[in-house]
């Protein structure tokens, strides 16, 4: 569904992508590990349109969509939940779904309006704050907005950035129970952790990222005979 071919991105002189490789496919989890400054958010920058890739091509179903606008690669069929949320926190939760919604056709009229209610429907929390401005949200509440609003736009793919950082326990297992909700019910879905546990249970396949080169990548299950994983991103010591 979306493949990354050889692909190198920077900010000026920094070469934070170094020639990745990587595949998404349809109806599957694909999570990103890495440690801080590995590149992880720069290559879903890099997805979205945000950052140029300097070489390389990034593909979804077929079409080449390296050079394309971050409208138009929205339009294309991705949507990003981004790190650290990004709600738009003077307008209410209602609005920010609303805004989620900008690139399609059909606007402000009755098939948007039914899709929020399908969003209050799945994030019933939503529904009691749907006037509330979303700067006053809780984090758990503002990372579900996050979600919804990028759902709104009907995508193909989501990618989502450390959707687990800054949130307590609970509240990231409530996070995790909803990626595999969306999972179970046919999303693609591109996930960036550092919560490699939590993120390895909803994976399908799993890449790691280290200054900026893909280095290692498996299956789960591949993740026990893989002793610097298991060392560095799941806290388990070689015996």
């Amino acid at each position: 569904m979306l493949q990354i071919n050889d692909v190198t991105a920077g900010y000026g002189m920094i070469k934070a992508l170094k020639g990745v490789f990587l595949e998404a496919r349809q109806g599957e989890v694909t999570c990103l590990l890495g440690p801080n400054g590995a590149g992880k958010t720069t290559l879903i920058y890099t997805i979205a349109g945000i950052v140029r890739a300097q070489t390389g091509s990034i593909v979804l179903n077929q079409v080449n969509i390296t050079n394309f606008t971050p409208q138009n690669i929205v339009k294309r069929g991705i949507a990003v939940v981004p790190e650290n949320r990004l709600v738009f926190p003077l307008m209410s939760v209602r609005e920010n779904l609303l805004a989620g919604a900008f690139s399609r056709k059909e606007g402000k009229n009755t098939i948007v309006q039914n899709d929020i209610k399908q969003m209050f429907s799945k994030f019933p929390v939503l529904n009691e704050r749907s006037e509330q401005l979303a700067g006053t949200l809780s984090g758990g509440e503002q990372q579900m907005l996050a979600v919804a609003r990028a759902l709104m736009s009907k995508p193909k793919i989501l990618l989502m950035d450390e959707p687990s950082v800054g949130l307590a326990p609970l509240i990231v297992a409530q996070i995790f129970g909803i990626i595999l909700e969306m999972k179970n019910e046919g999303m693609t879905i591109f996930l960036v952790e550092q919560n490699a546990n939590m993120a390895l249970k909803v994976a399908d396949k799993f890449y790691l990222l280290e200054q900026g080169e893909i280095t290692f990548e498996g299956v789960p299950d591949q993740i026990k005979d893989a002793d610097i994983i298991q060392r560095a991103y799941l806290g388990n010591k070689k015996k």
